[in-house]
């Protein structure tokens, strides 16, 4: 009986691991992440864009990964900016922001997520809202994404920002 159990418990999972559903529920969990810098030279009032790489800790998602057909239909599921240096600075000194995703040339960029009047005392991080109007497929296969952040600020800024940007994707198997 103990034999049974032991060989069930090693055998299913190495058969879920194979299981695109499997997959999906592993790919959700790995965010994209980017430090975004607020320059203290923004003028309040007029738009601007901060622009920086992204990083994800899931290297299978990419077009070279052995797992990248096993899931589709990849939507962002939510983004989150915190500050990170200094941490005092409050985001309610944007009154707004809007993300954007590419490849790592900028080409064919996508809205993914954005907040439109930020209250001036939200702290230091804020739930954007998620666009999901676009699939993210090809774009998370690339072997680079690009995000583009712009932004509006309230108030001047006595140093420069550094922002970390959470973005989370999810996908549903492929058949």
């Amino acid at each position: 009986m103990i034999k049974k159990l032991l060989l069930i418990s090693i055998a299913l999972p190495l058969l879920l691991s194979g299981c695109a559903m499997m997959q999906t529920i592993v790919k959700s969990t790995f965010p994209y992440t980017a430090d975004l810098i607020i320059p203290a030279t923004s003028v309040p009032g007029k738009q601007y864009e901060s622009v920086a790489m992204a990083n994800s800790l899931d290297q299978d998602f990419t077009k070279d990964g052995n797992n990248a057909n096993k899931v589709g239909e990849v939507r962002i599921i939510s983004a989150k900016i915190r500050s990170i240096g200094p941490t005092y600075f409050n985001i309610g000194n944007m009154i707004s922001v809007k993300i954007y995703m590419s490849g790592a040339d900028g080409q064919d960029e996508i809205l993914v997520a954005s907040r439109s009047n930020i209250t001036a005392d939200v702290g230091n991080n804020i739930t954007l809202d998620v666009d999901n109007a676009d699939f993210l497929d090809k774009l998370v296969r690339l072997p680079g994404i690009r995000v583009r952040m712009v932004y509006v600020l309230r108030n001047n800024t006595a140093a420069d920002t550094n922002l970390r940007l959470v973005l989370n994707l999810g996908g549903d198997p492929n058949n």
